[in-house]
């Protein structure tokens, strides 16, 4: 992750985006990475042809991330190149190798329940990870939240830690200042409903979480 600099403040994501105008409202907002759902079950599933549309409207600087689960090696090559991603997010069961072999910047997700939830981070030579709240038969995108001094210990491994789960407007903020960590992750804490996004929503968490310095 270290190619993008580190700022003082937070890296915001804003995931689960399906449409133009969301993503160019997060991306005007302040957003510094959009999430793409690559997921046949999600709510917030978008295909390849659909996300290489809106990508081609976003600016360029902003980090387009495809998000899978237990996807096909052809499908992710397929959303690498349509689309132009930078980086991969994956929520499933893959492999540390399988994680490392598409020449991209990755980003392992796990759901963190307790403290062995942590174990196989280090298994992971990823650029970062994510750390979500367990949901059983839910790979993420839950609005569920975790014990966040988790995700303090998961910093000592040494890895940017980006935090997911149970993100508002309301609390990143805390979020941010109680973890410090690389970056945060929201999608249904800045929704009017699955796959669309509160405009307003998204304004007020970008400004919370980017309002915390981080050091």
């Amino acid at each position: 992750m270290e190619c993008y600099g580190r700022s003082m403040s937070v890296i915001v994501k804003i995931c689960g985006i399906t449409n133009a105008a969301d993503g160019l409202a997060a991306a005007e907002a302040g957003a510094d990475a959009l999430g793409f759902m690559f997921y046949e079950k999600s709510p917030r599933r978008i295909s390849i042809p659909q996300a290489a549309e809106v990508i081609s409207q976003l600016p360029p600087f902003v980090i387009k991330v495809g998000v899978f689960v237990d996807a096909s090696e052809d499908l992710v090559m397929r959303a690498i190149g349509d689309c132009g991603l930078n980086l991969l997010q994956f929520h499933g069961n893959e492999t540390p190798d399988y994680c490392t072999q598409f020449g991209l910047m990755s980003m392992k997700a796990f759901r963190i329940r307790d403290a062995d939830s942590l174990k196989s981070l280090t298994d992971y030579p990823t650029d970062a990870w994510l750390l979500d709240a367990f949901v059983a038969d839910k790979p993420g995108g839950t609005g569920e939240r975790f014990n966040w001094d988790l995700a303090i210990e998961a910093k000592k491994a040494g890895r940017p830690i980006f935090l997911a789960g149970g993100l508002t407007p309301s609390n990143v903020a805390e979020a941010v200042a109680k973890v410090q960590p690389y970056g945060v992750d929201v999608s249904s804490g800045v929704e009017a409903e699955p796959g669309r996004k509160d405009h307003a929503k998204v304004r007020d968490f970008i400004k919370a979480a980017k309002g915390v310095e981080v050091v």
